[in-house]
C-alpha cells in the first residue's frame, strides 16, 4: 500500500496506543488527548481521515461521516479489528513516522549520526531517523524487534515488512 493510499485516521483521546501503533505502521493518524469531541469530528471530516473511537454517543450524536466504533481494550487487538474491518493489507511504511506526534521521520546524515552518538554506551550500528518536530530519535534497535514480535502475533506477515 502506498502512502498516498493509505487510510488516514483520526483517534479519539481513549486510543491513544493505537494510534501509535498506526503511527508504527506509517499510517498518518492525528491524535490529540486535549480535542474535544466535535473539533475531532469536524478535522476528520475536513481532512477526509476515518474517525477510531470507543464512544457510542459521539458515533450517535455528532455522526462523523467515516468512522469505526473500537469495541475492545487490548491495542493490538484494536489494530487488528480496525485492520479487518478497513480491508488493511498491510503497514504503509514502518516506523516512518514519530510515535508521538505523526510527523513524518527524516534520516539524520552521518556527520550528524557520528556527533550525535559519539558518546553513547550502545550506539545503533544502523541509519538513526529523527522527528523533525519534537527531536525524538528512532533506530532499529531492540524495542523496534519486540513491536515486530507483537504485530507478527496479532497479524501475521505485517511485522516482517
Amino acid at each position: 500500500m502506498s502512502p498516498e493510499d493509505a487510510p488516514r485516521f483520526a483517534a479519539d483521546a481513549m486510543l491513544g496506543r493505537l494510534a501509535r501503533w498506526l503511527r508504527a505502521l506509517g499510517f498518518d493518524t492525528a491524535y490529540d488527548i486535549a480535542i474535544a469531541d466535535p473539533v475531532l469530528v469536524e478535522l476528520a471530516n475536513a481532512e477526509g481521515r476515518i474517525l477510531l473511537t470507543r464512544d457510542r454517543h459521539l458515533l450517535r450524536d455528532l455522526r462523523p461521516q467515516r468512522a469505526v466504533e473500537v469495541r475492545v481494550d487490548d491495542p493490538l487487538q484494536q489494530l487488528r479489528d480496525v485492520a479487518q474491518e478497513l480491508a488493511l493489507t498491510g503497514p504503509v511504511a514502518m516506523f516512518s513516522r514519530c510515535l508521538l506526534c505523526n510527523a513524518l521521520l527524516v534520516p539524520l546524515s552521518a556527520r550528524e549520526q557520528e556527533l550525535l552518538l559519539a558518546g553513547m554506551e550502545h550506539a545503533p550500528s544502523g541509519p538513526v531517523l529523527h522527528c523533525p518536530i519534537c527531536r525524538k530519535l528512532y533506530w532499529d534497535g531492540s524495542h523496534a524487534r519486540r513491536m515486530r514480535r507483537a504485530l507478527e502475533q496479532v497479524l501475521p506477515g505485517w511485522g516482517a515488512t
